[in-house]
């Protein structure tokens, strides 16, 4: 199998090390695994700036979905209302979600090329007292943009309302300190920032607020207070957990400390995004957003003006030379996706660009 680079927004490129933590096998039961959950949710409470008892961390089986599902469809009463911001496909997402479970939900939507407003969503909730809970997304992929979670936070805080963020392709990336930015559950995934391997979602959550979730779950599997109850206890899953790629997240978790942390990590993935940008404007490569909305994970760009190739011959000719990229989500434009986290570095965004540059020159003989 040939071996190539994932330009993408996770799963993502992971280090050797990363990878051969997987090559042991554990036992679920296993007092040492139990402290390996243990010790991972301290990690995650300290790069999120809170501590026990006011929050705590639950692990929970599958894809950053699963996740995100967990918490809607736990926290979210029948006597309540939910307020989704969407500008992307997963904030629609989320929609989706509720609509599934039966959730009373608000939709606020905005063009997968604007932030939402968080004088707008004050206002919604102003004239809709019944919502109890907000969810949106902090990184929306679709496009790329970087939603201000912390303006809308504050909004949602003083209408006394529980606030969940998707920040599955930020956290670790973005320095985001949950309770300061009035976050009651923030969700994450093992494949993102934090550069392991997909396989588990992680929430952290408001102690208080996920006890009041207690008896509230739609889903047997996906109940986060059962789910907390358990792993709270002595580390332990309730169910089957994926061993091999927690193990792998423990290290990565190790990694991204001598890196230096979300500083240093978001600090590379910030350079990265400036330089792609910049190379990629060079060969004729607008970028969809402005500046100032774009975010660090992910950027889509429009095709140059005449050209005369699909994306597929593109990304053919990029597999083959050792990188992969990503196709566009938006449904206002043509376009196609670059990302530049996990173990991308500053020779891999200029050898990219070089591969692109041939690309084009190859295509206009």
């Amino acid at each position: 199998m040939k071996s190539y680079k994932l330009l993408t927004p996770g799963p993502l490129t992971t280090t050797d090390s990363v990878k051969e933590k997987m090559l042991f096998d554990h036992c679920t039961w296993d007092e040492d695994y139990k402290r390996i959950t243990q010790k991972i949710r301290a990690e995650l409470l300290r790069l999120a700036h809170v501590q026990e008892p006011e929050y705590t961390v639950v692990l929970m089986q599958g894809s950053g979905t699963f996740g995100v599902e967990s918490v809607l469809t736990s926290v979210v009463g029948p006597e309540d209302r939910l307020l989704i911001v969407a500008n992307g496909a997963y904030g629609l997402r989320m929609e989706n979600i509720a609509q599934h479970a039966a959730i009373p939900y608000l939709l606020y939507e905005k063009k997968d090329s604007e932030r939402p407003e968080a004088s707008e969503i004050a206002e919604i909730l102003s004239k809709n007292p019944d919502i109890t809970h907000v969810s949106m997304v902090h990184s929306e992929t679709t496009s790329g943009i970087l939603n201000d979670i912390r303006s809308v936070g504050e909004e949602v805080k003083k209408a006394g309302c529980t606030f969940i963020v998707d920040a599955m392709s930020s956290f670790g990336g973005v320095d985001i300190p949950a309770a300061e930015w009035g976050i009651d559950f923030m969700i994450s995934s093992a494949n993102k920032c934090i550069q392991g391997v997909p396989g588990f979602s992680f929430i952290i959550a408001d102690t208080k607020k996920l006890e009041e979730s207690a008896g509230k779950a739609r889903s047997l599997s996906l109940d986060l207070y059962d789910q907390w109850k358990s792993m709270n206890r002595d580390g332990k899953w309730r169910f089957t957990s994926p061993t091999h790629v927690v193990l792998a997240f423990e290290q990565a978790l190790e990694e991204m400390e001598r890196e230096g942390g979300i500083e240093a990590r978001g600090r590379r993935y910030a350079e990265n995004n400036r330089l792609l940008i910049q190379k990629m404007k060079e060969l004729g490569f607008r970028p969809y957003l402005a500046e100032e909305i774009q975010g660090p994970v992910i950027t889509t760009f429009y095709y140059p003006e005449n050209c005369h190739f699909t994306f597929d011959e593109m990304y053919q000719y990029i597999k083959e030379r050792g990188y992969v990229l990503y196709p566009g989500k938006t449904v206002e434009a043509e376009t196609f996706r670059v990302g530049n986290i996990g173990e991308i570095y500053r020779e891999d965004i200029e050898k990219v660009a070089a591969i692109m540059r041939e690309f084009l020159e190859d295509r206009q003989r």
